[in-house]
């Protein structure tokens, strides 16, 4: 019997890591974008501060589709590539694959539900922002 366990985060909890995301970057003086994918990187909550760079949307919604896609952190690709060279020519042309950190999974117990992606600050900065978000909605 082939069983197919599929669980995603609901909207309640996205809007609310975005929320979250938000007071942490009030806090450090950043202004962010947040965008909070399901499992399979399709987005269910996007937050943009007044004043962020625009062009932090994007990256904040592709570092969430990386992560939810690979289920694994954005920061992950540097220590990949050093690893594996040769890899970094060809995933570095992937349309949405954000290879620095600010992006990361959400797991619930030990399934991935979905993943969260924040630009705008520092790369430190923005990780920063995410992984608080998690932990306010009671996730890892």
């Amino acid at each position: 019997m082939i069983t197919n366990i599929s669980k995603n985060i609901n909207y309640k909890a996205a809007l609310a890591a975005c929320r979250a995301a938000v007071e942490k970057a009030i806090e450090l003086n950043i202004k962010i974008n947040v965008s909070v994918v399901d499992s399979s990187g399709l987005e269910l909550a996007f937050l943009r501060m007044n004043d962020s760079f625009i062009h932090s949307i994007d990256i904040a919604k592709d570092k969430a589709y990386t992560s939810a896609s690979f289920g694994f952190p954005t920061g992950q690709w540097t220590d990949i590539f050093k690893e594996a060279p040769h890899l970094e020519q060809g995933f570095s042309n992937r349309d949405r694959l954000i290879p620095f950190g600010g992006g990361l999974p959400i797991f619930e117990e030990d399934f991935k539900v979905g993943a969260i992606g924040v630009s705008g600050g520092t790369e430190e900065e923005d990780i920063i922002c995410a992984k608080f978000a998690i932990e306010q909605i009671g996730l890892k």
